[in-house]
Formats: C-alpha cells, sequence, structure tokens
C-alpha cells in the first residue's frame, strides 16, 4: 500500500543500490537539496527523455547546490545499460522491491486499454538540504519538466 507525502514533511529516508555498483541513501546527502524523480522504466521513450533533460541541465543543478537521483524498479544492470547508453551523470537507484516506491506513493495501480496493473507514477520530489519535501510535481509530463524543477531548486534558501 502506498503512502502519501506532502510538502513540508521529513522525505522519507531510503537506502537503495545504484549503478555502477554504488548505494546510495538520503541521509548521505544530507546538506545539499535533491531531485528524487521517480521514472516507470529504463531505455523507453518518455522515460529516456526526461532522464537526458535532467542530464542536460546537471551544471545548472549543481551551481543551485541540488543532486539528481533518478528510480526506478528496474535493476542496477539495467541502469548500468541505461546510463552508459546516454551518457547519464547522475546516479538512478534501484528500487525492485519497491519499498522506496511506496513510501514516496509513486507505486500505485494504472490502467491501460481497461487492463489495471501496478507501475510507477511518473513524479518529481525536491527535497531541500535539510531533509524536508520542498515539492512535488505528481503525474509529471516530460516536456519542460526539468527546467521547471530547476527553477524551483534555484529557489530553495541556500543552505
Amino acid at each position: 500500500m502506498s503512502t502519501t507525502i506532502a510538502t513540508g514533511q521529513p522525505a522519507p529516508e531510503f537506502n537503495l543500490e545504484t549503478d555502477g555498483g554504488g548505494s546510495l541513501s538520503l541521509a548521505s546527502l544530507r546538506g545539499r537539496n535533491v531531485v528524487l524523480y521517480f521514472y516507470p522504466k529504463d531505455d523507453t521513450s518518455g522515460c529516456t527523455m526526461e532522464s537526458k533533460d535532467f542530464n542536460s541541465l546537471k551544471d545548472d543543478f549543481n551551481a543551485a547546490n541540488t543532486v539528481i537521483v533518478g528510480i526506478s524498479p528496474d535493476s542496477t544492470t539495467s541502469h548500468d545499460k541505461f546510463k552508459a547508453k546516454y551518457g547519464l551523470c547522475f546516479p538512478l537507484a534501484a528500487d525492485p522491491a519497491k519499498a522506496t516506491l511506496e513510501s514516496y506513493g509513486v507505486w500505485v495501480q494504472k490502467s491501460m486499454y481497461g487492463r489495471k496493473y501496478m507501475g510507477v507514477e511518473r513524479t518529481t520530489v525536491l527535497v531541500d538540504a535539510a531533509g524536508t519535501i520542498a515539492h512535488i510535481w505528481p503525474k509529471v509530463k516530460v516536456p519542460g519538466h526539468a527546467a521547471e524543477v530547476l527553477a524551483a531548486a534555484k529557489a530553495l534558501p541556500a543552505s
């Protein structure tokens, strides 16, 4: 069962394996703003476009003291291939158990052509340097989204 998150709340903690054999926790990023973009599947059209858009703005996010992290239920092996194929320069975290996806409320029942199934609702969460949820973008439409998130990150107070 997915939970509901809200701005002003502490962001749910996580510790996930990442591409390249690493691991990443939210606590390890404290002191920097964090963009958590939750996406359904590596190497699909919308997810690829979203990842490339965030990647193209990585230097601007860095200048705004903001780390980008992509999270999906795909494996670290899939993330390695996806990251290499598109030259992505930020961590991709794997959540095959879907615990983090559920804690952020993005593992939901979806419907396509009358068929119901569980999947990731494309969502972005901006966490401030203190670990508090600063902004949530549910049901993301990809075009222009990364720039909108960057503007919100730039508007956060400096830590």
